[in-house]
């Protein structure tokens, strides 16, 4: 089994930042992508930011240019640093690694944390 476990969270007034952690621990061989989603009060959760394994970081459009995502060497440390923080980007942030089991695809979810962007 995958273990995720989210930190970082907190109240933050606009144009802030932070930096939220994922630490994973358990069969964490053979991912596919690491992923940062996120869902606000009342919408679905949406794609933040991904890194596939041998492929290009994306980034949803509202957080290009503001929010970096980055993993360790061992995977087992994933990062998303979040600049210049809109009221927008309230949400709770869940990490995500999506791992192959034989030969079929798994996700595994942290608990999230919750960001929260006001004055």
């Amino acid at each position: 089994q995958v273990r995720l476990v989210e930190s970082g969270g907190d109240l933050v007034q606009p144009g802030g930042s932070l930096t939220l952690s994922c630490a994973a621990s358990g069969n964490i061989r053979d991912i596919n992508v690491v992923s940062w989603y996120r869902q606000a009060p009342d919408k679905q959760r949406e794609l933040v930011a991904e890194i596939p394994t041998g492929g290009t970081t994306n980034y949803a459009n509202s957080v290009k240019g503001r929010f970096t995502i980055s993993i360790n060497n061992a995977r087992n440390l994933m990062y998303l640093q979040m600049n210049n923080l809109k009221p927008e980007d309230t949400a709770v942030y869940y990490c995500n690694f999506n791992i192959w089991r034989g030969g079929r695809l798994y996700d595994y979810w942290g608990q999230g944390t919750q960001v929260t962007v006001s004055s």
